[in-house]
């Protein structure tokens, strides 16, 4: 058998049983990330004659399959939403961007300048590469399909979801910063930075993405002939055309398409709130993030059993650790002060601040753009223990802990007082 039969065939395998996990493993304290991430480690440590998934040597292709995998995830992630954006309906949401990931970034730089005596551009990078949370693993904390009724959503899901939607294009300012530090140093950069990469690129993906969302909106639901009106059509892939339009064209103008393709998909959303069309686009948009998550993290367990983390050090384990254990769980659960979540819900928001594929993105896109003064191989290392913390760690605790949450909801709203916080 040839290296690319092979590869042609446990592709086939994996995306088969993208199809049969879910439902097997709805009940079970175990992830289907973590179940990939697994598979990936057993299948690359067979001498069958798999190729070695090197991030660095691939790091190109790497770019491009996960910016794909984050983008069609996004889509899915705004089309699932069912609340109204506004200032208090979306509060929560509102102050885990302007707080919890700032700080993130703040802390993840700290913690690797003193732990690791990385050089500024290099600890800010990391900072603001495990800054974003992650809308591509995290179902199980995600909200699910798009229901007829506003704010459906509870607070857990919606938060973490709205969450992870923005804060993968968000992100991009502080990567855009570790990289002007790293090639110019100094401050001279930060009067050109803050009006380009932070004003300009995210008015314009915000623009970019409403005005999309709006004319795809009319167009799919409202469309004066029959034949145009796509949502009486009910074909899904017209999701696909929606993230590809909405990205390249927010790129061409130089604004963040990340954010775009969310503000898109939420724009989208509103242009016809409870029709059956949107169940149809979120389900084929999930379907094609649950294959490319699939094969990505098949690639990110054979990046392990491949020796990938032989360049992690001690003082880097503790960083990721100190993100998923620390950092984030505080900077969390501070941002939600006053907030309109629970104590219960703070908890859960803040601890499951599920790290993925953008991480691995944003990565692969910096080493693309300059070098950072430490080798290629411990930024990979320390990304992806990280990554691979976060899959086990959140992986195995988000079935019960969900689980635990709403059937305390429950109680409460049938006028049962609920006891403790959950296990």
């Amino acid at each position: 058998m040839t290296t690319p039969d092979l590869i042609l065939a446990l592709a086939g395998g994996a995306a088969l049983l993208a199809a049969f996990l879910p439902q097997a493993l709805a009940s079970r304290p175990l992830s289907l990330p973590l179940v990939y991430l697994l598979g990936g480690m057993v299948l690359f440590a067979l001498p069958i004659g798999l190729p070695d998934p090197d991030p660095v040597a691939h790091r190109t292709a790497l770019e491009h399959i996960t910016e794909l995998c984050v983008v069609v995830s996004l889509m899915g992630a705004g089309l699932a939403i069912n609340r109204r954006a506004g200032l208090r309906s979306w509060s929560t949401t509102w102050r885990l961007l302007g707080l919890s990931m700032p700080l993130t970034v703040a802390g993840v730089a700290v913690a690797a300048t003193l732990l690791l005596g990385w050089p500024a551009g290099a600890a800010l990078l990391l900072g603001a590469v495990l800054a974003p949370t992650d809308p591509v693993l995290a179902s199980d904390v995600h909200v699910g399909e798009p229901v007829d009724a506003e704010n459906a959503d509870d607070e857990v899901r919606f938060a973490l979801t709205s969450e992870a939607g923005l804060n993968d294009g968000l992100a991009f300012p502080f990567v855009h910063a570790a990289i002007a530090v790293a090639v110019a140093g100094g401050a001279g950069w930060v009067g050109e930075w803050a009006l380009m990469d932070v004003l300009y690129r995210t008015a314009a993906g915000i623009v970019s993405g409403l005005l999309i969302g709006w004319l795809l909106g009319r167009l799919f639901f409202r469309a004066p002939s029959g034949g145009l009106r796509l949502s009486e059509r009910r074909d899904g892939f017209v999701a696909l055309a929606a993230t590809l339009l909405s990205y390249g064209v927010t790129e061409l103008v130089q604004g963040y398409g990340f954010v775009a393709v969310f503000v898109t998909a939420c724009a989208i959303r509103r242009g016809e709130h409870g029709h059956g069309y949107n169940n149809v686009l979120h389900g084929f948009v999930e379907q094609i993030e649950r294959l490319f998550t699939a094969w990505l993290l098949l690639l990110l367990g054979g990046f392990v059993a491949a020796g990938g983390l032989s360049g992690l050090t001690w003082r880097g384990t503790a960083v990721g650790l100190l993100l998923l254990l620390v950092i984030r769980p505080l900077t969390g659960w501070l941002a939600q002060v006053r907030g309109p979540a629970g104590p219960r819900e703070r908890l859960v928001i803040s601890f499951f601040g599920i790290r993925g594929i953008g991480s691995l993105f944003y990565l692969a896109y910096a080493l693309g753009q300059t070098g950072f003064g430490v080798p290629a191989e411990e930024l990979w290392a320390v990304t992806g223990f990280t990554v691979v913390a976060s899959v086990a760690l959140h992986g195995l605790t988000a079935t019960p802990i969900m689980k635990r949450i709403d059937a305390l909801r429950d109680r409460a709203g049938n006028g049962v007082p609920a006891a403790g916080p959950p296990g």
